[in-house]
């Protein structure tokens, strides 16, 4: 995967520097200077991402946290701390999760519990993120009135309808972490996890029969994309070109939803960008204008992705220096 992902990497800056040098750097260069410092208040906008999914997770953390030792403001840094690695270090966009576990670890959740809502909630996002690329898709074809210049994303859509539920399905029916260690274990030589990918297993068909918690979670899954929007409606308003909440409905949409098929993309290096040049040409937005917003929404990934990973190298180091505690 680690490989993957550096290969991934070296295509989107390829990409990326493709874009950047047939573009006009100079015009880049003025329309963010003409938006200047108000830029920056995207940075303490992004909170209410994190809340929005720290509500999530703790909804779906519910019945095996009562005394709520992962409380939510502890929930909201962690979220911070997911994206941070996400966006700013080269690996894929799972390499999150995993951190994510481990954080529920460091609040005394066991580990079959901690891995089954985060996996949950990956099932969750994509939905959301599928749910919210057709609500763009149908919203980019009201502008366009061109449903046969856009009938492959339409074909790509319908072919990703299942996925979300095909997932969850052999998540709860399949025990597929039990048939993975059963096909592993004799080629890697581990045989001591069966029990722990028991526990996984069930953990996951229990969470998954929790509709309610399961919908809520989902909701707030699908409002913390949504307030994504507001980021290029701001942006794009500083940059002296307004436009509607619709056009930069699609544009957000399209754009997290091509990040999400290109997971293996560190940061989704280059794929943000190309999806706001394809898709902001359409909306009669120009390529420089829409690569200044992506330099915008990168700056941003940058503030506030940065003092999360700080946070947490200090809270890592911190734990090292004291061996009395049970390391998860």
């Amino acid at each position: 995967m680690r490989i993957t992902a550096y290969i991934g990497g070296l295509l989107g800056l390829a990409v990326l520097v493709t874009l950047v040098l047939r573009a006009d750097a100079a015009a880049m260069i003025m329309t963010l200077a003409m938006a200047g410092l108000s830029l920056l208040w995207l940075v303490p906008y992004r909170a209410l991402y994190f809340l929005l999914y720290a509500l999530g997770w703790r909804l779906l953390l519910r019945p095996y946290d009562r005394p709520r030792r992962a409380g939510i403001f502890y929930l909201w840094w962690a979220t911070t701390v997911r994206e941070g690695i996400d966006r700013l270090l080269p690996v894929a966009s799972v390499g999150g999760s995993v951190a994510g576990i481990r954080l529920l670890r460091w609040r005394g959740i066991a580990a079959a519990p901690a891995g089954a809502s985060v996996i949950v909630e990956i099932v969750l996002t994509l939905s959301a993120a599928y749910l919210f690329t057709a609500l763009g898709l149908l919203l980019l074809l009201r502008h366009t009135g061109g449903v046969h210049e856009y009938r492959r994303l339409l074909l790509a859509l319908a072919l990703c309808l299942p996925m979300p539920t095909v997932t969850a399905l052999l998540l709860r029916y399949g025990s597929v972490f039990a048939r993975l260690e059963r096909l592993l274990g004799p080629l890697i030589g581990v045989s001591a996890l069966s029990d722990g990918a028991a526990a996984l297993d069930q953990e996951l068909r229990a969470c998954l029969r929790r509709g309610r918690l399961m919908l809520g979670a989902g909701a707030l899954q699908f409002a913390a994309f949504f307030s994504g929007t507001f980021e290029i409606w701001f942006t794009l308003r500083l940059f002296g070109h307004p436009t509607a909440w619709s056009s930069a409905i699609v544009l957000e949409s399209m754009t997290q939803a091509l990040r999400h098929l290109a997971f293996m993309v560190p940061a989704g290096l280059g794929v943000q960008e190309a999806s706001l040049m394809i898709f902001g040409h359409a909306l009669g937005i120009s390529g420089e204008l829409a690569l200044s917003v992506s330099m915008a929404k990168r700056i941003r990934e940058v503030l506030c992705g940065l003092p999360a990973l700080l946070s947490w190298h200090w809270m890592e180091v911190r734990r090292l220096r004291e061996p009395a505690r049970d390391p998860a």
